[in-house]
């Protein structure tokens, strides 16, 4: 039986990257789903791809009129709602406050926590009634940076930060009816774009070698791909296998908060120290 049989689910920011393969995730696992997102040739594409699994709509997350949009648009195509994914979000290509100019950083601070924290905000207010009906769920894209320093600069990781509390202040309001919960993704090779007012909007995190920066650092030793991110996503949503699960956020990121201090991962000589010890007891097998 597939997971998510029958269920309806809207995430915002589905066009591309990690909330792209988030769709293709859902869809293989038996959802219907609605998508927000700016991109209309990339929401074009979606429908191409799958017909009328989906809705899209081409809107902005900072306007609470396009949420609203979305949630009827739904409505209109599967009938209900159950679970919304608050994805859409921009990253300040770890700035510095130092290097934020005067004259930009309000402008920076505005787009990022418009984006990252007060599109979550309106996504949840469009949704809330009918995930109320359906005593569905909601599940927002966090990010190491939620926890850790050094995922991004000063405004990508407060706005972060601010999504953890947001979760945690959702959960409590909304409980018993509505679970509310989060994922914290690591490094992803995706098109995530920053700020127009700090003139990144046309730039994509795809050009920086996030695999060759990242890598390294990642105690699991590499980059996950958008898709093995995915399945934190089917859980939270599944009805069966995540109802205990409100208020809390899943740190899925590669390990980065428990690497050490005088190396990134404590483990990196267990294959060769444990294949010494299988070559060894072949030896003495063979002697018998």
């Amino acid at each position: 039986m597939l997971r998510l049989e029958g269920q309806v689910i809207l995430i915002t920011g589905g066009a591309s990257g990690l909330g792209r393969s988030i769709v293709g995730r859902l869809i293989a696992e038996g959802a219907n789903v609605a998508v927000l997102d700016l991109a209309e040739e990339r929401l074009a594409a979606l429908r191409a791809e799958y017909g009328d699994r989906v809705v899209t709509v081409a809107g902005d997350v900072r306007q609470l009129t396009d949420h609203a949009d979305t949630v009827a648009a739904c409505l209109d195509r599967f009938g209900r709602l159950d679970c919304l994914i608050g994805n859409a979000g921009l990253w300040d290509f770890s700035t510095a406050l130092v290097d934020l100019a005067g004259d930009q950083l309000d402008a920076a601070f505005s787009e990022l926590f418009d984006v990252n924290v007060k599109g979550y905000v309106l996504a949840a207010k469009a949704a809330i009634p009918e995930l109320v009906r359906s005593r569905g769920s909601m599940i927002f894209t966090v990010s190491n940076a939620g926890f850790y320093p050094a995922g991004g600069g000063v405004l990508y990781t407060a706005s972060k930060h601010a999504v953890v509390g947001l979760i945690k202040q959702l959960a409590y309001e909304l409980a018993p009816h509505v679970r509310v919960n989060g994922i914290a993704p690591g490094a992803i090779a995706t098109d995530l774009r920053g700020p127009s007012s700090l003139e990144l909007g046309d730039v994509s995190i795809a050009s920086v070698d996030i695999n060759a920066l990242a890598s390294p650092t990642i105690p699991i030793g590499r980059v996950p791909t958008a898709a093995e991110y995915t399945g934190a996503y089917i859980f939270l949503a599944d009805r069966r296998d995540a109802v205990p699960a409100t208020g809390a956020v899943l740190n899925y990121d590669g390990g980065v908060g428990i690497r050490g201090f005088d190396q990134v991962a404590g483990g990196t000589t267990l294959a060769a120290r444990f294949d010494g010890v299988s070559e060894a007891t072949a030896d003495a097998s063979d002697q018998k």
